[in-house]
């Protein structure tokens, strides 16, 4: 079992992830069966690829996609590192689009990073303010999960039932993880959490709080960690646009050649937490803060889908070439304005991590205000891309036969005579980039491209109530005051109070 691994033995390779996953007897769901081994499973193992992509990634480069830890002093995922400098921010942004370059998929990692990055700040602040000892709790299991090399999943989405109702006023309390009941050694918790990405292909899950809580909710105000095999856990595997292709055999129609993504609702059915690995326990003053810490790195985070944005641009230039309407201007400015929708996503991300800034704690976050500016355009831009990349491929990536026909022996000569596109690209080959741009814009990678670019991380609205907090108007209006002569320019320290935030980070200026 991965949670008992012995620590001299940790998973590197992308081979030693995947035999770490088997006969995990998880108890797992999908399409109304009960799977008996998730790795051998068609629909699943695309998933477990993307993510082994993530240790291959960090053998070929190192200095990119791996840290030298220092709970152990050995060389671990980047992805289990809390970090101490705003150069560990923009890493690991780098990382991740050179890991959406290389699976066209969610590679279900960054979850689990941002919420220990974010919990390794708020656990500190809990301790100094009550005088717990959960910051010590955190880096206790970091240093267990260093040892192994392990993967750490995130789980914060509850399924919130009525939302105009806090959780403690809902009909089912399950409709929000929360705590049955107590004992000596730790918590029982019950509940579900939707949307988990990557959550069977973990081998340990962190579960916090979604949204801010009252006084009334503290049962709710829980973070801990639980390996994915404990008992009481049961998975439900989400369905996805074209997954049934994955059953079908072949290589074509699913578009994806080797990596899809993976989201599953998770069941807890009175599942125990252990007092060493419960990080927040009633603390609802603290609950807002760690969903607003989270978000602000997860936000960022998803400079992911510019990896994405990379394959799926080459695909579109790729399918004009075979088309031999490469040479269009139109052609041309298509693919740049695909070019320049996807680097803006990723300027607003990066800058927000080489905007970070320490915390008490030590550790690093990222700046909030491009963050959730990063992410807002996450919610737009993608589908505009997907829309010029549709564009330049023409009705076929909606109406091309399948893979079964190119294979008769009849019909499928006749496929390769009136599917062909230039002379000097083959039928098969082109009939595999539009299965590609199929995928990322409607097919099964859409989901990771698309629906998780809107609704990830908080949807559209969440991330224009962060951006109207921290905008600052009324520091802006002295500013036009002063231009316009209204009142004389100002020293710096006399607006301490309405720099403070994302203004005196930009200009590096004393704060009250």
């Amino acid at each position: 079992m991965p949670d008992t691994a012995p620590i001299n033995a940790p998973l590197r390779s992308g081979d030693d992830y995947i035999a770490s996953l088997r006969g995990r007897g998880l108890t797992v769901w999908l399409g109304g069966e009960q799977v008996d081994e998730p790795v051998d499973h068609p629909v699943i193992r695309p998933s477990i690829n993307a993510l082994a992509k993530t240790y291959d990634l960090a053998v070929a480069h190192p200095e990119l996609a791996s840290v030298v830890s220092p709970f152990t002093g050995e060389r671990v995922s980047r992805f289990l590192h809390v970090c101490l400098s705003a150069e560990d921010l923009v890493k690991q942004n780098k990382m991740q689009r050179r890991l959406g370059q290389l699976t066209g998929t969610c590679f279900q990692r960054c979850v689990g990073m941002d919420a220990f990055n974010a919990l390794y700040s708020v656990t500190f602040d809990m301790d100094a303010d009550a005088g717990t000892d959960y910051h010590a709790r955190l880096k206790a299991f970091l240093t267990t999960m260093h040892r192994g090399n392990f993967v750490v999943g995130g789980a914060m989405t509850d399924m919130k039932g009525d939302r105009g109702k806090p959780p403690h006023q809902q009909a089912d309390p399950d409709l929000y993880v929360h705590v049955t009941r107590r004992t000596d050694d730790g918590v029982y918790i019950s509940g579900a959490k939707a949307h988990q990405t990557g959550c069977i292909n973990s081998h340990w899950m962190v579960v916090m709080p979604g949204q801010r809580l009252g006084d009334a909710d503290k049962d709710f105000a829980i973070c801990g960690a639980v390996p994915v095999t404990a008992e009481g856990i049961t998975y439900i595997y989400g369905r996805q646009s074209c997954d049934s292709r994955a059953m079908e055999g072949g290589s074509i129609d699913v578009g994806n050649a080797n990596y899809g993504g993976q989201e599953a609702m998770v069941i807890f059915d009175e599942v125990f937490i252990p007092n060493e690995h419960i990080f927040m326990d009633g603390e609802v003053g603290h609950a807002a803060t760690l969903v607003q810490r989270f978000t602000t790195y997860h936000r960022r985070s998803y400079v992911c889908k510019t990896g994405l944005g990379d394959a799926l641009c080459g695909a579109a230039a790729q399918i004009a070439e075979m088309n031999g309407a490469d040479k269009a201007k139109h052609v041309q400015d298509k693919l740049v304005e695909i070019t320049h929708l996807n680097e803006t996503i990723y300027g607003t991300g990066i800058a927000s991590s080489y905007q970070g800034h320490a915390t008490d704690s030590g550790a690093y976050i990222c700046d909030d205000m491009l963050a959730n500016v990063c992410k807002h355009h996450v919610t737009k831009l993608p589908y505009e891309i997907a829309r010029l990349s549709q564009d330049l491929a023409g009705g076929l990536v909606a109406t091309m036969p399948s893979e079964a026909d190119l294979n008769h022996p009849e019909i499928g000569k006749l496929l390769r005579k009136y599917l062909k596109g230039r002379d000097d690209f083959d039928t098969v080959e082109r009939m595999r980039i539009l299965r590609l741009i199929e995928n990322l814009t409607m097919g099964r990678n859409a989901v990771g491209y698309l629906t998780e670019s809107m609704h990830g991380a908080g949807s559209p609205q969440a991330q224009r109530i962060e951006i109207g907090r921290a905008m600052q108007l009324e520091y802006k209006k002295r500013l036009a005051r002063a231009l316009s002569g209204v009142e004389a320019e100002c020293d710096p320290s006399e607006v301490a109070e309405e720099m403070s935030g994302y203004m005196a980070r930009v200009f590096k200026l004393p704060t009250a």
